[in-house]
């Protein structure tokens, strides 16, 4: 399959922005013989990932891992501090104007927050049709059967489409998100946690109809939870993140049934099951670290069981283990 998406080597970081303030203090600092604090955020550090079409990438870590600065990385919504950004084989930097607003145009988010990512000024129609009727996707005339033809796809009734998102509940409301993404006719969606600010049975009916427009429209997903039930449903390889580094991918079979890096280990001892009986709950030791000042080396040492001597200096790299299956672990040499 050719790939939709490539990261190679792609960093994010965050820092203050410089203004009087912080030049003063690094004056006070440097007068004292000290350096100023970094406060440099490292979200993402040296990722690759690839994408391929028709695929449903799976990424998963806890909370601050980096998960959702990766998605917009992979949207377009945000530049990578270093590093390349492939889309469909070509550098997004090398593409002209309008190869690179075709290209954003093709790759749409659905956003965590249902609530949030609706402006709530304006009515359904406007927000799922003002898109596609600037990028002139939408016939003379057509709007409104355009704007019904798209509500419909993702479950909605066309009659509320002059309601404003108020008038939604947030199933209804992260549907209405759907919509809009798929009504300017992308090639991939990134979900980002797309359903966890919804309830069991709501999210059980958001990704069925995720799974029916793969099928229907051909579609390929970067799937951002933290949520390894839902990963495990719907996709078909999993990326684990932790502090902004990958440590461990492999289809989504090989994962759940011989993960090797102890953070992914962690992870899946942590997933409530029915069958077993009763288990005593041990989450993963420690919180994790602040990507403001990560540890060396493995960024995992300090909360891992199995640490060795050199994990704590030297970074692990990340390599083939298995077939299709890489690991970030010193365990492994």
């Amino acid at each position: 399959m050719s790939a939709m998406i490539e990261l190679r080597g792609v960093s994010r970081h965050f820092g203050p922005t410089p203004d009087i303030a912080a030049r003063l203090t690094a004056r006070a600092f440097a007068a004292i013989g000290k350096p100023a604090r970094d406060t440099t955020v490292r979200a993402i550090d040296a990722v690759d990932l690839t994408i391929a079409r028709g695929e449903v990438v799976g990424v998963v870590g806890e909370s601050g891992c980096g998960k959702s600065t990766l998605g917009r990385i992979a949207a377009g919504i945000l530049a990578p501090t270093a590093g390349t950004v492939l889309w469909q084989g070509r550098d997004i930097v090398m593409l002209s104007a309008g190869e690179t607003r075709a290209a954003r145009l093709r790759t749409q988010m659905i956003f965590q927050n249902p609530y949030a990512s609706l402006n709530p000024r304006l009515r359904i129609e406007t927000i799922v049709g003002e898109a596609p009727r600037v990028h002139g996707l939408i016939p003379p005339g057509g709007f409104s059967d355009y704007v019904d033809a798209q509500l419909r796809r993702a479950g909605l009734d066309p009659a509320y489409k002059r309601r404003y998102p108020h008038q939604f509940s947030g199933g209804q409301r992260q549907r209405i998100g759907i919509a809009r993404a798929l009504a300017v006719r992308p090639d991939i969606l990134v979900c980002d946690e797309a359903v966890a600010a919804l309830d069991v049975s709501i999210q059980a009916q958001i990704i069925n109809l995720f799974m029916d427009l793969r099928e229907e429209l051909g579609l390929t997903y970067l799937f951002i939870s933290h949520d390894l039930g839902i990963v495990e449903h719907i996709a078909d390889r999993v990326v684990i993140l932790y502090l902004g580094r990958v440590v461990e991918e492999a289809g989504c079979e090989e994962i759940f049934a011989r993960a090797n890096h102890p953070y992914t280990r962690a992870l899946l001892a942590e997933v409530p099951r029915i069958a077993g009986g009763k288990k005593a709950f041990a989450g993963i030791k420690g919180e994790i670290p602040s990507p403001i000042d990560p540890p060396s080396g493995c960024h995992f040492h300090p909360r891992c069981p199995h640490a060795l001597r050199r994990c704590a200096f030297e970074i692990p790299t990340l390599r083939e283990i298995a077939p299709g299956h890489r690991s970030a672990c010193h365990l492994n040499s």
